[in-house]
């Protein structure tokens, strides 16, 4: 198995920043485990398997049938340290090709439940958003102003492997709210106020859109209109002893309650 060129190195260094990512169109995906089951999913186009030398990954019987059937090269334990997202790397990265966007016209055009964000900045939450839409099968993830960004490595690290499975867009959510209510979306904003509706009343959902705000300050006051429904998870024991819920949790909570009603 070769080393990777001097031109792969440089490229694997530049893609832990977002404009090189949106500049190649590329991304990266690190892990086993992640990395077989993109490949078991087939929505992700690999361009090269890289290997941590010093693991040797390549040689065991589970990788056989993807080191035949992609490009692939090593790389010294150092540089795959540096360019790893992890502080105990496993030996295996695959460099992937960014999926295209969708538009809001298309997305309008679905039904059963979409996912948006507004301003969500925790990589961690959005990879576990993502990780529970794949397993729910929703519609799409629409990405609004501030929410990080999709493809950055600790976001796909925590999809364990459902990067790209999702149709997707990052837009402002005003703009495609509007698109989405033209043809009979519902937008049911995840607050945790007291005069929010809770989420258990809600009978059923034809198309449906959840909105998860920022972890510190929510919604946006422009997103709350008089057509859309504030809902809320409500403690089953009365009294709260912490604030709310984090926002992953609270976006899984509301795609297993609202993911039966459509």
């Amino acid at each position: 198995m070769s080393t990777a060129s001097n031109r792969q190195q440089t490229l694997l260094r530049k893609l832990n920043q977002k404009k090189y990512r949106y500049k190649e169109r590329l991304f990266l995906m690190e892990g086993a485990r992640a990395v077989q089951q993109v490949i078991a999913n087939k929505a992700i186009q690999i361009q090269v398997l890289f290997f941590d030398k010093s693991q040797r990954y390549w040689e065991q019987s589970d990788w056989k049938t993807e080191v035949d059937q992609f490009e692939t090269a090593t790389l010294s334990q150092e540089l795959f340290m540096e360019v790893s997202d992890t502080d105990t790397p496993q030996g295996v990265l695959a460099l992937c090709e960014m999926p295209s966007e969708v538009t809001a016209e298309k997305l309008a055009a679905q039904s059963g439940l979409t996912v948006a964000l507004d301003g969500l900045q925790d990589p961690g939450n959005l990879g576990t958003i993502i990780r529970t839409a794949g397993w729910f099968g929703i519609s799409g993830i629409i990405s609004g102003k501030g929410t990080v960004d999709m493809f950055h490595p600790k976001v796909v690290r925590g999809t364990a492997g459902a990067t790209g499975t999702i149709p997707f867009m990052n837009g402002e959510l005003s703009e495609v709210f509007t698109v989405l209510e033209a043809e009979d979306w519902q937008v049911f904003l995840l607050d945790s106020g007291a005069q929010s509706q809770p989420l258990h009343q809600i009978s059923s959902i034809k198309k449906g859109v959840i909105v998860v705000g920022n972890e510190g300050h929510g919604l946006r006051d422009e997103l709350k209109t008089a057509n859309r429904s504030s809902v809320r998870i409500p403690s089953p024991v009365g009294q709260r002893n912490v604030e709310s819920l984090n926002a992953a949790i609270a976006a899984s909570i509301a795609l297993y309650d609202l993911s039966g009603k459509t």
